[in-house]
């Protein structure tokens, strides 16, 4: 898969305005929730095996504290960091095996984050990968992502 294509799926959370009632954009499956976690971000980097996002931290993402809700975080560390798999041209980012967040700061209404994602390893059935968050204009880190991934056996028929 191309990079055009990834950056395409991600900054369009998983859907195409233009199709609303398409099953599929470029071979991803368009679904509500990936459009409500990713609409607005950016991908400001992308090259194979790293991906650099930006997005303001919108009000439909924010928890009862009114910061960056923890479950969002977590559902960005899992996209971004499947998108990060398809910079390598796998044909499926797989299933998630696990998925680890560590929270170290908030990041609140029209703050603007920066999402880093780094491939760390992608094997023939595993693949790790690093994502973080920081505030763009401090650097600061918000939040710290690892996700592992069973990528599926390609077939060799």
């Amino acid at each position: 898969m191309d990079l055009e294509t990834v950056k395409k799926y991600l900054e369009k959370g998983g859907g195409d305005n233009d199709d609303e009632n398409a099953p599929t954009i470029h071979g991803f499956p368009s679904r509500f929730f990936e459009n409500f976690i990713m609409q607005g971000l950016r991908v400001d980097l992308i090259e194979k095996g790293h991906l650099l996002c930006s997005m303001k931290v919108p009000p439909r993402l924010l928890n009862a504290g009114n910061f960056l809700h923890g479950g969002a975080t977590a559902s960005l560390v899992d996209m971004i960091g499947s998108g990060v798999l398809y910079t390598y041209g796998v044909s499926s980012s797989g299933v998630s095996v696990e998925i680890n967040v560590t929270y170290l700061d908030s990041a609140y209404v029209d703050e603007e984050i920066e999402i880093e994602a780094r491939a760390l390893r992608v094997g023939k059935t595993v693949a790790v990968v690093s994502v973080e968050f920081r505030k763009k204009e401090t650097g600061k880190i918000v939040a710290q992502g690892r996700h592992t991934k069973y990528l599926p056996v390609q077939s060799k028929m």
